[in-house]
């Protein structure tokens, strides 16, 4: 931090396995890539490459690897995966994960249909090859899936292999935990968190007023995802007070001057 002041909650420092930011890489060109990193690297521990953007981006391999060298890991967005699936190209995608020194991948069934326990295996396969984030929830707005079944389809995955489950919210933050509109669907959320541990979900919240809900909800030190690169350093300020949004969260007393 750049001066000292009172009463900031205290954030896990990195690496971390809890209050993680994960950040969508739409598309961002190599420079925009380091310009991006040397504002929010610290604030930074995991990058999506944002859906299937990863098979068109030009000087890949170079990207990654600048990732890399700043100790962010970095990720196949699942419906990468979920192309690969679909045309039985599993193998090859392990392959491309090895060619690019990627060790974490998602596994997600948003787009496709795969049964729970087929799903649940790839899990268990690529947990030999990495870390494994596993996303519940689907992409289709008119598919409301029960708060149930939320938490068998997250708690099998966690017990397959999975470090993380990915709440669902798709880059715009409107299908999955979110309502259309954005709002989040707080039945739905808390009575997740009532059988699956907090800091296993990695919820999905590119809007401020979601990141803002499960900051007041949750702490500082949510997990949160599908962030854009110009949104981490406003999201770090909110995590620790010192946003409007957030302002009297973490204040002891309120002083007047």
């Amino acid at each position: 931090m750049n001066f000292n002041l009172s009463q900031i909650p205290e954030r896990i420092q990195r690496p971390r396995s809890n209050g993680i930011t994960m950040v969508m890489d739409k598309g961002l060109s190599f420079a925009e890539a380091q310009n991006f990193l040397s504002v929010s690297e610290p604030h930074v521990d995991i990058v999506k490459l944002g859906f299937g953007t990863s098979f068109v981006t030009p000087n890949l391999r170079k990207k990654i690897e600048l990732y890399q060298q700043h100790n962010i890991p970095v990720y196949f967005g699942g419906t990468l995966f979920e192309a690969f699936l679909i045309r039985n190209q599993f193998e090859d995608y392990i392959s491309v994960c090895k060619d690019y020194g990627i060790t974490y991948m998602e596994v997600s069934d948003g787009s496709i249909t795969i049964p729970h326990t087929e799903k649940c295996g790839y899990i268990e396969k690529l947990t030999k090859y990495g870390t494994v984030l596993s996303e519940v929830g689907s992409k289709d707005a008119a598919h409301i899936i029960p708060p149930y079944k939320w938490i068998e389809l997250m708690r099998a995955e966690l017990e397959a292999g999975s470090t993380y489950v990915i709440a669902e919210a798709r880059e715009a933050g409107n299908v999955g935990i979110y309502r259309g509109s954005g709002e989040v669907r707080e039945g739905l959320v808390q009575e997740i968190l009532t059988q699956i541990p907090g800091e296993k979900i990695l919820w999905e919240a590119p809007q401020k007023a979601q990141q803002l809900y499960f900051i007041e909800l949750l702490g500082c030190n949510v997990n949160l995802g599908n962030i854009a690169p110009t949104e981490v350093i406003p999201l770090e300020a909110m995590r620790i007070g010192l946003r409007g949004d957030t302002f009297n969260l973490f204040l002891d007393k309120v002083v007047t001057p």
